[in-house]
């Protein structure tokens, strides 16, 4: 799976929490998350503070782009991750561990590289 496919896959399931999502449609999903925060950052902090009366990159600026994107973000985010938990034979309410600071994030980060449970399971 490519980049855009994947992207394309994510937005097309926008708020499916069923199915599976396979490793390299999660991990171009993150990297696609990355490169959209890294721009409206950079829009915020040279166009948009400016704008509003703030210094160009001012802490004190409320980023207010960075703020829409991650809410538009937010729930393929979660139902990705939840359709990768699938993949690997796991519920998608473990994502709850993620609320268990530092352990939590790293049980998720170890059964997110996990490679895909081979064949049918209970999630398709």
């Amino acid at each position: 799976m490519t980049f855009l496919e994947s992207v394309q896959t994510v937005f097309s399931k926008y708020a499916v929490f069923s199915g599976r999502a396979t490793r390299p449609e999660y991990w171009w999903w993150v990297l696609f998350n990355v490169i959209v925060s890294v721009v409206t950052d950079i829009i915020d902090g040279a166009i948009i503070a400016p704008l509003l009366g703030f210094g160009m990159y001012s802490s004190d600026a409320a980023d207010p782009l960075g703020w829409i994107s991650a809410l538009v973000l937010l729930v393929p985010s979660i139902a990705v991750s939840a359709r990768r938990l699938h993949d690997i034979g796991r519920s998608g309410w473990w994502l709850l561990l993620m609320f268990l600071p530092i352990i939590g994030w790293l049980i998720l980060l170890y059964w997110h590289i996990q490679p895909t449970a081979p064949g049918q399971n209970e999630y398709g």
